[in-house]
């Protein structure tokens, strides 16, 4: 059996925390900042967890993970 491949993409967005559940960054803040609001900026700094319906087929891109 060949080894799986791991989608770049997915390995550039998520991360496993040490518990094993999936981390990832909030989207949208490299550009346009201008026209959101404060309370956007906020609330999207930092990371957070991949919700449990999505993490499943996140898995299936990181097989090593």
């Amino acid at each position: 059996m060949p080894k799986l491949k791991t989608k770049s993409s997915a390995k550039k967005r998520f991360s496993f925390t040490a518990t094993g559940k999936l981390r990832k960054n909030y989207a949208g803040k490299n550009h346009f900042m201008r026209r959101r609001s404060q309370k956007v900026i906020r609330n999207t700094r930092g990371t957070s967890l991949v919700s449990s319906a999505d993490v499943r087929t996140i898995k299936k891109f990181l097989p090593y993970g």
